[in-house]
């Protein structure tokens, strides 16, 4: 059976944020949760906590080593634990210890717009200000743009690279994560990489962890299990640390390193243990469901720009040509579906929705109904 086929009254039951933002009536296409049952080993793991009453502070690396084990198994990368690699909150709360380690208030920080809205908030609500090297047309790096960044007269400190990006959905090459490093080591611009989205590529695509690349050494990168594996709700993350910026380990605020839940550490790591080969499937999936959107979307609402991209179960969606105010309050409005408005990941995206795909064909089909028929 298909890992995107849970019945559509089971989703409806969720108490999660996906399934309680909007009216029973709207078709929820928003925000990266998926339309997926847990993994049983995680259930397993879980339920077997709960019912020995191990429900206590997490201990020990067991987290760090599932997480380096899959990544020498797939990606050639080796990490030591615990010298560079630490469990640690989920992503955003760990980039947020890592730029206060590396940064001061009033620093400038760089960030690629269109990109994940948090990015944002977790530099300005912390006395950051943000330098922007935008994207190119087609959503790839600009290395131009990004050194004209690093040299510009706010001279940053850190950099917030999306890795693969959200929401373009480009899976950098080796050879444009090099070129990144070489600019930020050149100009002394720390980086540091959310990685979260690593696993999730479409079959035969190739990630490349930054950690990896030349220069790479001096890079930081956050991830965690949670979305891989949909297990949002079990707060947890890694911070894996270059061979030459373990330092900045042992810098971290004090409780940094403690905010992963025990429950969160046991779910991740039996996930990464034991998930490996659910998300290899889940990705023919979802690169199956990109597909389909794109035909259906030529077929219904031909006017609507959509080019798959080979990362994240995320579509980035150009509605330009339909000449509405506000493409996503549209579409929720009038076709009683709701997509990820574009302005949240930049300014000029207002005429952007981001989509999610982590569900079964028959809603990407609906979806796309309903978009035609609020323009009917």
């Amino acid at each position: 059976m298909p890992l995107l086929s849970v019945p559509l009254d089971d989703l409806r039951s969720r108490t999660s944020l996906k399934w309680r933002t909007y009216d029973p009536d709207v078709l929820p296409m928003w925000v990266a949760e998926m339309d997926v049952a847990i993994h049983p080993a995680v259930a397993e793991t879980v339920t077997a906590a709960i019912a020995r009453n191990d429900t206590g502070y997490p201990w020990g690396t067991g987290y760090p080593e599932a997480f380096a084990a899959m990544a020498s198994a797939r990606w050639g990368w080796q990490i030591g634990v615990p010298g560079q690699a630490r469990r640690a909150g989920d992503v955003m709360n760990s980039m947020l210890a890592v730029l206060e380690t590396c940064t001061a208030p009033g620093d400038a920080v760089v960030i690629n717009p269109p990109v994940y809205p948090p990015f944002r908030q977790v530099i300005t609500g912390y006395r950051r200000h943000i330098t922007e090297a935008p994207l190119t047309a087609d959503g790839r790096l600009d290395l131009a743009t990004l050194e004209a960044a690093f040299v510009g007269p706010d001279r940053p400190t850190a950099y917030l690279l999306c890795s693969p990006h959200n929401p373009t959905g480009v899976v950098h090459t080796a050879e444009e994560l090099a070129g990144v490093m070489e600019l930020a080591n050149r100009y002394g611009v720390r980086v540091i990489v959310d990685e979260i989205h690593e696993c999730l590529v479409d079959p035969g695509t190739t990630f490349v962890p930054l950690l990896t690349v030349p220069g790479g050494e001096q890079a930081v990168s956050v991830t965690s299990a949670g979305k891989t594996w949909n297990l949002a709700a079990f707060k947890a993350g890694i911070i894996v640390a270059g061979t030459a910026a373990t330092h900045l380990l042992h810098d971290l605020p004090p409780l940094a390193q403690q905010s992963t839940g025990h429950l969160a550490n046991l779910a991740h790591t039996a996930a990464l243990t034991h998930a490996q080969d659910w998300v290899d499937e889940l990705m023919v999936e979802i690169a199956a469901n990109k597909r389909l959107l794109a035909a259906e979307l030529a077929a219904k609402v031909p006017d609507v720009c959509y080019t798959p991209a080979e990362g994240t179960y995320l579509a980035w969606v150009d509605c330009s040509a339909l000449g509405l105010r506000d493409p996503a309050r549209h579409f929720l409005e009038n076709g009683r579906v709701a997509f990820s408005p574009g302005v949240n990941f930049a300014r000029s995206h207002h005429q952007w929705v981001r989509v999610n795909l982590a569900c079964s064909p028959d809603l990407v089909v609906e979806g796309v109904d309903r978009m035609a028929a609020s323009l009917a």
